[in-house]
């Protein structure tokens, strides 16, 4: 009998786990389980190779040497990569800190604009004597 223990994942894995257990008729946790025993086949088995895997992700091989197996291995890294740099990405805070609006969509996704919370922006002084004035655009006369 297997023993169980505890074990963090992410929130967003036991959510996937969740929903394709529930297809499966399987709880959160075994969808897991199977996951991890599927992970662990793809890794021992002589079809996928870590090493052209790994050159595929360094962008020095292409994507389509691989076989479908290892198609799904680098799409699983590419994902797993770009959730983190999303997850990492501030533009309020980075816009806020330069003292630039923004816009973005409320809880209703009706569109708002805000405004930093400082709205202290100085210009360099390079960028005042560089600036060039707007000229006043006259009418031509029709002809």
């Amino acid at each position: 009998m297997a023993a169980n223990v505890p074990t963090r994942i992410d929130d967003d894995v036991f959510a996937a786990a969740k929903a394709a257990g529930a297809a499966q008729s399987r709880s959160a946790a075994q969808q897991v389980n199977h996951w991890a025993r599927i992970g662990r086949q793809l890794e021992a088995s002589g079809s996928v190779s870590q090493r052209d895997i790994a050159r595929v992700l360094a962008g020095t091989r292409s994507y389509d040497s691989l076989d479908s197996f290892g198609q799904a291995v680098v799409r699983a890294e590419w994902d797993e990569r770009m959730t983190a740099v999303r997850e990492g990405l501030d533009f309020t805070g980075t816009l806020a800190e330069a003292g630039l609006p923004w816009a973005e969509a409320d809880t209703a996704g009706v569109t708002v604009q805000r405004e930093p919370a400082a709205r202290a922006r100085k210009k360099p002084a390079a960028a005042e004597a560089t600036a060039v004035p707007r000229r006043r655009r006259t009418p031509r006369p029709a002809a």
